[in-house]
Parts: C-alpha cells; sequence; structure tokens
C-alpha cells in the first residue's frame, strides 16, 4: 500500500469515476480498478459497492476514504513543516489565485509575512481558475490557490480551509424570510450563476440534480463580484461561499441563509507543481496561508 495508489483511490472517489479518476492521474482505466481492487484486497472488505448504477462507496469504503484524505493532508504538511524548519525565508515566492479568494485576505497574509521576512518578497497575481492551474503547471508561479482543485499527476494539492456555501439573495426576497432553505424552496427560483466550465457550478448543480430540484438559471458569471452585482439589482438568487458575501451581509445590501442538509463546501487549496521542490520561502509562506 503505497501513496500513489491511495491518492489514486481518493482521486477515483472525488471524480465518481475510474475513467475520470485515471486520467486525472495520468493512468489508464485498468490501473485504478486495479489500484482500488489491490487495497480491497488488502483490507479484506469490499471499498466500493459496484452492483449499483452508479457505483457507491461502502460505509467501509466511505470511513477508508475519509481517513485516508486526513493521512495524505498529515504527509503534505509534515513533508512542507520538516523542509522549512531550518531554512531562511529569502528572495521571491510567486502566487497566482482565484479572485474570489478576497484581495483583502491575501494582503493581510502578505503584510504580515513580508513583516516577519523582511528579505522576502511576495509577487501575487489573481486569475481564473484554469489560468492558475496553467500558471502552476507552466512554472510562471510557484505556488496557486484555488478552490475545488482537480486532481493532476503533476500537481499537489495542500487543503487550506472549507467554506459553508449559502443562499444568497436581496433583502426583499422571499426567501430571505426564512432561517434556513431547504431544496424544495429553490424550486423554480431564478438562479444567478457560475459558468458551466466551473467546478463551483458542477458541484452546485450535482447536489440540487440529487435533490430533484429545478431551477431557472437566468445568467452565468465566471467571478463571484459580478454574481454579487446581479443579485443587488433583483435579478434572482445564488448559492456562494458564505466567507465571500460578509461584507455586503453586514452593509445589509444581501441575506445569507444556511442550507438545510445539502452539505455543500467550496474547499480550498494551495496546489504546486508535484516534481518541483518548492523554495524555502515558498514553504513558510505556505505556512503562513495556513496559520489562520
Amino acid at each position: 500500500m503505497n501513496l500513489d495508489a491511495l491518492e489514486l483511490f481518493c482521486s477515483v472517489v472525488r471524480t465518481q469515476s475510474f475513467s475520470r479518476g485515471a486520467r486525472a492521474m495520468s493512468v489508464t482505466q485498468s490501473a485504478a480498478s486495479q489500484a482500488v481492487a489491490q487495497l480491497e484486497h488488502r483490507l479484506g472488505v469490499p471499498l466500493i459497492d459496484r452492483s449499483k448504477r452508479p457505483w457507491v462507496l461502502t460505509s467501509e469504503g466511505r470511513r477508508f476514504y475519509e481517513g485516508v484524505v486526513a493521512l495524505l493532508d498529515a504527509y503534505n504538511k509534515l513533508v512542507a513543516e520538516v523542509a522549512a524548519e531550518r531554512t531562511e525565508a529569502t528572495g521571491e515566492v510567486r502566487v497566482a489565485a482565484i479572485y474570489s479568494i478576497g484581495i483583502h485576505a491575501m494582503s493581510r497574509h502578505v503584510q504580515r509575512f513580508m513583516a516577519e521576512y523582511p528579505r522576502a518578497k511576495v509577487r501575487l497575481e489573481y486569475l481564473r481558475p484554469t489560468m492558475v492551474v496553467d500558471s502552476v503547471l507552466n512554472d510562471q508561479v510557484d505556488l496557486g490557490i484555488v478552490s475545488f482543485p482537480s486532481h493532476h499527476r503533476a500537481l499537489n494539492a495542500i487543503p487550506l480551509r472549507r467554506e459553508r456555501m449559502v443562499l444568497v439573495c436581496p433583502p426583499d426576497h422571499r426567501l430571505a424570510k426564512l432561517r434556513t432553505v431547504r431544496a424544495n424552496d429553490l424550486a423554480g427560483e431564478d438562479l444567478i450563476a457560475f459558468d458551466r466550465d466551473l467546478a463551483i457550478r458542477r458541484a452546485i448543480d450535482r447536489v440540487l440534480k440529487r435533490e430533484h430540484v429545478s431551477v431557472n438559471v437566468v445568467m452565468e458569471f465566471d467571478n463571484i463580484e459580478n454574481i454579487k452585482l446581479a443579485l443587488a439589482s433583483g435579478a434572482g438568487v445564488s448559492v456562494l461561499p458564505e466567507p465571500t458575501v460578509q461584507r455586503e451581509v453586514e452593509r445589509g445590501t444581501l441575506v445569507a441563509r444556511p442550507l438545510q442538509a445539502l452539505d455543500l463546501e467550496r474547499p480550498i487549496a494551495i496546489i504546486h507543481r508535484r516534481r518541483k521542490r518548492l523554495t524555502p520561502v515558498a514553504l513558510k509562506f505556505v505556512q503562513e496561508l495556513k496559520s489562520d
């Protein structure tokens, strides 16, 4: 049982597909099937119930998956901490982040980091999610900060945090009167959505489909700021990460309501090239980002 097999198993589970999970790890579907079968043989229990269409994890598979995710996270964190322990942070670290991470939050991290390491410099830019990934793969930046990190054999993802997704609407909308919003409350609503090619849109669509809820998508945007502008104009409702609307909620221009029993979260992660050794300054900036 090795790290590659465990990462491949997680990739299959996260993508809910042997073929997509294998493709994300740059291996064949046969290799993915064999890896999972070998894990099941080693553990002596089935991890996946293949009798159902689509397949689902067994109770043992779910427990094993959650444990493996925690194990890989701890391993990646340990590697970064050990490598950075006895080295001095000097030089430049190049970082690309998606817009919705928040300029204010990132500025706070950069200022705090440079105050602690005056010989270090952070070069930060904001890009679309696909461009963040491409920048990391093409070695244009050292670190990328993305949501819903996809599994790519050439990339390593360090979990940063998980953000609760909430229903967001104008204060005079009927859903603003509810304390919590159920799936059925969204039926027939005008939805201001993310572009179809974004992972966050696919995650929301999967949940709505699972709950058998149909909505009317009236607008699609590639960033949260435009969605918030459309919300403020009364064009509909949306589902957004709670931290991204904190200021608007405090000002009273938008209302956010919990989504009851929908279990929607946005995972945020730091990505970097797997086979590229991070510099001491990059490792210490990772530690800074994880400090909150």
